[in-house]
């Protein structure tokens, strides 16, 4: 069983310390092969927040690793830097590619930095962006699950978020489609959501998710949506098909803990091709 953990919008110096605390056990008990960090880590992109981050991350003991900027993670107000040197904390911290990837025998899961020094909330995928995933999604074996990741979500189910949608979004979906991808994980609403996009969009020449997390420690809750995280489990071919199961796991306040509360299994066979 391979395990991946989406983190989203944590909001490092807006964290609640007993929600970051369970957290970490979760992780400890569930030992995931990969933890991904889409974004706003920090809420004000400052170097104390970026550490605090660091420790956070360090504390899980996960040594496969993705971490990406989010639109808080640019400094706000220190405009010379945000012109400048935008992410001169987020690399102190977590290295200099922005863009990191991950590949194993059974999952290829590629980020994407949508932030723009000149764009206070939006996201943006360009034209070259699209490009580079789609040819190393083309390159994945048929055992492998393909995971793209950005920020700011591809697709929203509610009218009111649309103004939050990923700039240049439907263009990467259908690129991202035809080149073989299975999920598209993102945050930035601070509500989580397994939304099938073929649905919405019915030229895609294949089935693909989007996945959205709520935001996982942060005091910072919208939407009538606490803290939570998403767990996928992906077992590999069996019988000529493929299996992933994506479960949220919500914070409790009255246990004090991380708990499932919703499961959607997906099926896709051994070419990729999701049934």
């Amino acid at each position: 069983m391979t395990l991946l953990l989406q983190i989203s919008d944590p909001h490092f110096g807006t964290e609640r310390p007993l929600v970051v605390d369970a957290l970490v056990r979760l992780v400890h008990e569930q030992a995931p092969n990969l933890v991904v960090l889409s974004g706003d880590i920090t809420q004000r992109g400052r170097r104390r927040q970026f550490l605090a981050a660091r420790a956070f991350m360090d504390r899980l003991g996960v040594a496969a690793t993705l971490v990406i900027p989010g639109n808080h993670d640019i400094p706000l107000y220190a405009l010379a830097t945000r012109l400048l040197t935008p992410y001169a904390n987020h690399c102190r911290a977590f290295g200099a590619d922005l863009e990191p990837m991950f590949e194993s025998d059974r999952l290829l899961v590629i980020t994407v930095n949508t932030t723009r020094y000149y764009r206070h909330t939006d996201g943006e995928v360009s034209t070259e962006q699209i490009e580079r995933v789609a040819r190393r999604l083309e390159r994945a074996t048929g055992n492998q699950l393909r995971v793209v990741v950005t920020h700011q979500p591809v697709a929203v189910t509610r009218k009111q978020d649309e103004i939050d949608l990923l700039h240049g979004g439907e263009r990467a979906i259908r690129g991202w489609a035809l080149a073989g991808a299975d999920l598209i994980l993102g945050g930035h609403i601070h509500l989580p959501f397994v939304l099938p996009l073929h649905e919405r969009f019915s030229d895609l020449p294949r089935k693909v998710w989007a996945i959205n997390a709520g935001t996982a420690v942060s005091r910072r809750i919208r939407h009538e949506a606490g803290n939570s995280i998403n767990l996928i489990r992906y077992d590999g071919p069996r019988s000529n098909r493929r299996e992933a199961v994506v479960e949220r796991w919500d914070y409790l306040d009255s246990q004090q803990c991380f708990r499932p509360v919703d499961s959607n299994e997906l099926h896709c066979d051994a070419s990729g091709n999701v049934a």
